[in-house]
């Protein structure tokens, strides 16, 4: 892949050109041979509610036709790497199109600005960091794991550390291929309008799809929108806080000084230190801030491996014990003051993607994902719900706090100006109650929780979380009105 990108740049760094191949597009609407496929059991990332699904290798869109052609009454769901925590991307008893080989980068224009890469929907993020940075050109938006397609970025409408300054994916997608019910492909342009009613048909349905979960289509290709970068590293600051309200503070005066912020919290100790953290905020880093050893290499993506975590982990791994013991260890690594260090890629976006298979370590059962946002003005319900997670004897190891920017146009879109918080909970008796009171703090002063990482919500909840939801369904039922594209998700939520 790197070899077939490096053509596109035969004058970098100085100019760039552009590597002109064609817009994949269906070879015909005709009647195209069955597709091979797997009954197999499919799971989201948190592996509890696993369902049994005809598996299609897709590799070619004339395959996702052939695919629709096979729907029948249970009909079909784009699926890319499964990062999906719940439901999202498994279709049970019908048709799972599995669109990780349509991995092909197809032009890169490194000249235009901003620079855009024109991709097939199953290239990850990982491949095309990989491939770009060599060039000193910057995916714009990283979740936390590169192992994402392009497709489910742009489906989930994937944020990162850097919402506040600069937004989610689908605010830096210029365009994408959008495979519709009947066979054929639509290419879909950011609309200039910068509200809903001022939005045509296609205009609705470019923001439809984005954070749409894959329900108005399958994303097949795209073209988005990249940065320039000098260095693959970053400097970042580090501040241990003493407790929630010592955190939420400094982040609410000092984030905007930085592109990324995001910190880890303690959800185990409780008393005066409840909410103890590490705050850790940065920027990319110039050529001029590496040490000379760095400074040969600057673009270097280390992109460790450790391995693969076994299928041999019991439930209940993440115990009072190991739990007290991980997040005492998590919080005194930390320095508790430093300003201006050095930090490669791995280890400031993606210290999980070191280990494969992580979540293994919850053993059989399997965990919960929790995420939602509040807005700004809520905080006291803020740290009700976050008091509520830390006293509820449920245990969660890897939480993170974020502070959100504007959202987009996108219905469905999750990020919304507020407080974000994420805590992983393993399955087990009464985690129900604990999230439907969760729930309800959260619809009571407008916040929601995150499709991408929900199993377990009502249609009713939903509905309350969602205000625009309705502008989605005249969107979806225009381009699908047969609902072919639908999903595990789509049923339970009465999509």
């Amino acid at each position: 892949m790197n070899a077939f990108v490096r053509n596109a740049f035969p004058a970098m760094p100085g100019g760039g050109s552009d590597l002109d191949l064609p817009h994949i597009r269906p070879s015909g609407i005709e009647e195209q041979p069955p597709l091979p496929q797997q009954l197999v059991e499919i799971h989201g990332w948190g592996r509890a509610a696993g369902a049994m699904s005809h598996l299609h290798g897709i590799e070619s869109v004339a395959d996702v036709v052939s695919a629709l052609r096979q729907g029948g009454g249970r009909g079909v769901t784009p699926r890319g790497l499964g990062r999906s925590y719940g439901d999202a991307a498994q279709n049970s008893g019908g048709i799972t199109l599995d669109l990780t080989r349509l991995d092909k980068i197809l032009s890169v224009d490194a000249a235009s600005e901003p620079p855009t890469v024109t991709l097939q929907a199953g290239v990850s993020i990982d491949t095309l960091m990989k491939a770009l940075l060599p060039f000193g050109l910057w995916v714009p938006v990283l979740p936390g794991t590169r192992q994402v397609t392009i497709g489910g970025a742009i489906a989930a409408d994937v944020h990162g550390k850097n919402h506040h300054t600069q937004g989610s994916f689908g605010n830096h997608v210029r365009s994408f291929d959008l495979l519709m019910p009947d066979g054929s492909v639509k290419t879909l342009d950011r609309p200039a309008g910068d509200t809903w009613d001022a939005l045509d048909d296609d205009g609705r349905l470019f923001w439809g799809t984005i954070g749409g979960m894959g329900l108005t289509g399958a994303i097949v290709g795209a073209v988005v929108e990249l940065q320039r970068v000098e260095t693959a590293y970053f400097t970042v600051d580090t501040d241990r806080c003493s407790d929630i309200d010592d955190l939420m503070a400094r982040m609410s005066t000092g984030d905007d000084s930085y592109n990324y912020s995001v910190a880890w919290f303690d959800a185990v100790t409780r008393g005066k230190h409840m909410g103890r953290a590490v705050l850790t905020r940065g920027d990319k880093a110039k050529l001029s801030q590496l040490d000379p050893k760095r400074r040969r290499e600057p673009l270097r993506f280390a992109a460790p491996s450790f391995g693969t975590i076994p299928e041999v982990f019991p439930n209940r791994m993440v115990n009072v014990a190991t739990a007290k013991a991980f997040s005492e260890f998590w919080f005194r690594k930390a320095p508790k003051h430093q300003v201006g260090a050095l930090q490669n890629i791995t280890a400031f976006f993606h210290p999980l993607d070191i280990v494969a298979e992580w979540n293994r370590l919850y053993g059989p059962n399997g965990f919960l994902q929790y995420q939602f946002v509040v807005p700004f003005s809520a905080h006291e319900t803020f740290k009700r719900c976050f008091e509520m997670i830390v006293t509820s004897g449920h245990l969660s190891c890897l939480n993170v706090l974020k502070r959100f920017g504007p959202g987009n146009l996108s219905p469905l879109s999750f990020p919304m100006p507020g407080w974000t918080l994420t805590v992983d909970l393993p399955i087990e008796a009464g985690l129900d109650k604990l999230c439907d009171a969760l729930d309800e703090e959260v619809v009571s002063v407008g916040g929601r929780v995150y499709l991408a990482k929900d199993s377990r919500l009502t249609a009713e909840r939903f509905r309350q979380m969602y205000p625009r939801l309705d502008a989605f369904l005249a969107v979806r039922d225009r381009a699908d009105p047969e609902h072919l594209f639908i999903s595990d998700l789509a049923r339970r939520l009465a999509l």
